[in-house]
């Protein structure tokens, strides 16, 4: 299967508590998708179901784990969420 190849880079910027430190160092990785992300994103965001931050959070986390999911489709630890994920990703194209 074809994937669009991603680097996706994590900076943490604030810490939820005064005095708690900040990771100094962006965790980055790289990720495939079948699924253009950026496509995706946008299509989401157009929703404006949530603002567009939380909009693109939404997005990026269950693409990642959807994607996850399938090239690992076997694994025992997905198999209770396989539909309820399918259930999801359906009322998120609905809005």
């Amino acid at each position: 299967m074809r994937s669009h190849q991603y680097r996706v880079t994590l900076e943490h910027i604030a810490p939820s508590k005064p005095g708690e430190p900040v990771h100094e160092t962006p965790l980055s990785f790289a990720a495939t998708n079948h699924d253009d992300l950026f496509a995706i994103i946008e299509r989401i965001q157009g929703k404006q179901a949530f603002d567009a931050d939380t909009s693109a959070s939404l997005a990026l986390g269950l693409k990642l784990l959807g994607e996850v999911m399938l090239l690992n489709r076997d694994h025992p630890l997905f198999e209770d969420i396989k539909g309820p994920y399918r259930d999801f990703i359906g009322k998120i194209k609905a809005l």
